[in-house]
């Protein structure tokens, strides 16, 4: 609590609000598609390190 009384923040604070800031401003769609992007990442990764066990 003391950083509090010097007008700092803490990341756990920080991240929120900058969570809070980007649901507001961006919208449920934007996390859908950025879910979906990183889904699609994961996937091709995958296939490309079966690939290279071969």
């Amino acid at each position: 609590m003391s950083e509090r009384k010097r007008g700092k923040m803490t990341v756990e604070e920080a991240g929120r609000l900058g969570g809070e800031k980007t649901a507001e401003t961006h919208g449920p769609e934007f996390y859908s598609e950025i879910g979906h992007k990183g889904g699609q990442k994961v996937k091709r990764l995958i296939e490309e390190g079966k690939e290279l066990e071969k």
